[in-house]
């Protein structure tokens, strides 16, 4: 039997020459700032054990990170509440758009903490007695997710809270239901913020690799989040966090991820490593093209996939 490559000498370079030439999907345009990402744009990074961080070109352009926060946010609600969460937002999966307008039948609860609905109930579930404080909060354990401090781009979360139509909507939909306790305009302004954090390919790999390394972060050693809340976001990932294709996902790729409109995709491979791909141009179900192939390849390169013998 042939050993798979070892990820510290893997050649991330001649994998993101395989697919920088792709030129198929369209970059979101749902904000400004979204439609005027560079579509060459093409990075991967993976964040390892010992806290070594590899990447290739252009790994340290900064983004907004946008749903690819949901994970994190999810994370940080099961902590504060103690698990409570888990009471208020559902975990299977819907096979329906991210923003479906759409809750549980007789509950009122989201379907999932991946879809936006999800998000703004979680994102209104961390400590904080107004939204200035839970944005605080979540700027906090964003933070200590990526080891580093982390920017808001304004512009970005002024306009994913003034075009927010359908997040409004849904939030306002959850207080009918009785589900979310913040006004519907705090809840949105909140999850907007969040989704307006700047990082990079690099600083997204070592967010999914605290996941994956059971809430600990390679880098900095520190214990984000207790390995149970690490488990359980992970394994919400794995069934809900590639919206109506993640069943796909799952049997091409086999790696716990969550995509994100402005073309990162995190990932985290429980006890092995964690990844990130950014590349805007998006697939049908709002995945990054070049993203999926470079997550294929990893899979299969480095025999990532969680059911493979």
């Amino acid at each position: 039997m042939t050993s798979s490559p070892d990820p510290r000498t893997y050649d991330l370079d001649a994998l993101r020459e395989r697919v920088v030439d792709d030129r198929r999907g369209e970059v979101d345009d749902s904000i400004p700032q979204l439609a005027e990402a560079d579509p060459a744009l093409c990075a991967i990074a993976l964040a390892l054990p010992d806290g070594d961080v590899r990447s290739t070109a252009q790994a340290r352009d900064a983004f907004s990170v946008q749903s690819a926060v949901k994970p994190f946010l999810f994370a940080l609600a099961l902590l504060d509440t103690d698990g409570a969460a888990l009471e208020r937002v559902g975990i299977e999966p819907t096979g329906e758009s991210f923003d479906a307008i759409t809750l549980e039948s007789g509950t009122g609860r989201p379907p999932n903490p991946m879809v936006n609905a999800g998000a703004l109930l979680t994102a209104s579930l961390v400590d904080g007695d107004d939204p200035e404080a839970r944005s605080a909060r979540i700027a906090r354990g964003l933070a200590a997710f990526a080891g580093r401090d982390l920017d808001v781009d304004d512009d970005v979360a002024h306009a994913e809270h003034l075009l927010g139509d359908r997040n409004h909507a849904l939030a306002h939909l959850m207080r009918a239901e009785g589900t979310l306790d913040a006004t519907a305009d705090d809840a949105v302004a909140v999850y907007a913020r969040a989704c307006a954090t700047l990082v990079d390919a690099e600083t997204l790999a070592v967010m999914g690799a605290t996941l994956a390394f059971g809430g600990v972060n390679p880098r900095t050693g520190q214990r984000v989040v207790p390995e149970g809340v690490a488990r359980d976001v992970v394994s919400v990932m794995a069934t809900c966090g590639v919206y109506d294709g993640s069943g796909r996902w799952m049997r091409a790729v086999g790696i716990p991820a969550k995509s994100s409109v402005s073309g990162a995709i995190v990932l985290s491979a429980p006890g092995r490593l964690g990844a990130a791909v950014v590349s805007p141009p998006l697939d049908a179900q709002g995945t990054s093209v070049r993203g999926r192939l470079v997550s294929e390849a990893l899979s299969d390169d480095l025999a990532l996939h969680a059911f493979a013998s």
